[in-house]
């Protein structure tokens, strides 16, 4: 996940991690350039505590994220769903985010997302 889940610009540092109903992980995102991308926790980082609310084996994955910031805009918690369909050629993710933070776009979410999902396409290819 540190690999394929920051958006691009990002590094990630899993700090901990536990894959099962009600566990969860910790994880920093750094971005690449500082200058550019204030942090919302600390400079130039982002850090977000995730809790497994539901896992559906082969089908889906529930979450429940915290931002931690001293900016109500960026501070709050997100659902977000992944589902997994059978596909042909693969699999096909969907991803639904809900309770996006006020401080992050709809565009901004949306090219993270995006970069998140081809990260995670190339990973699972390199990795096949």
């Amino acid at each position: 996940m540190e690999t394929w889940l920051p958006p691009e610009g990002m590094t990630g540092k899993m700090l901990a991690f536990a894959f099962r109903e009600s566990g969860g992980y910790r994880l920093r995102l750094t971005y690449g350039d500082q200058r550019g991308a204030p942090g919302k926790t600390s400079d130039g980082t982002d850090e977000v505590e995730v809790r497994f609310a539901k896992l559906v084996p082969h089908e889906r994955i529930e979450q429940i994220v915290t931002f931690k910031s001293n900016d109500p805009a960026f501070a709050g918690e997100m659902r977000i769903s992944w589902s997994f369909e059978s596909a042909e050629s693969g699999t096909i993710v969907t991803v639904r985010c809900e309770d996006v933070p006020a401080g992050i776009s709809p565009e901004d979410h949306q090219t993270g997302l995006n970069s998140t999902l081809s990260h995670l396409a190339a990973f699972v290819t390199a990795a096949g």
